[in-house]
C-alpha cells in the first residue's frame, strides 16, 4: 500500500473521525457518527482507497531540490 494521503488531508481525516466518534459516544449525533471510523482509518493509515480509481493522492511529489546528487 503507498501512502496517498498527504499531511493536511491526514490532519483532517483524523480530526473530523474523531469529532464523529465523540458525538456518537456521547449521543448528540446518533449512530450515524460511527462512520468517523471510516476517515480516522484513512487518516491513520494514510491511505485512501477512494483516490485509486481517479489516481488521486494528497501526497507532495518529491521536489528536485530535496533530492541530493552525489558527485564523486
Amino acid at each position: 500500500m503507498k501512502a496517498n494521503v498527504g499531511s493536511w488531508d491526514r490532519i483532517l481525516r483524523v480530526t473530523a473521525g474523531v469529532v464523529l466518534i465523540i458525538g456518537a459516544v456521547s449521543g448528540l449525533i446518533g449512530p450515524w457518527g460511527w462512520l468517523g471510523v471510516l476517515p480516522l482509518a484513512t487518516g491513520l493509515f494514510r491511505f485512501c482507497p477512494a483516490y485509486l480509481p481517479f489516481g488521486w493522492s494528497s501526497c507532495r511529489a518529491p521536489s528536485s531540490s530535496s533530492q541530493t546528487e552525489q558527485k564523486p
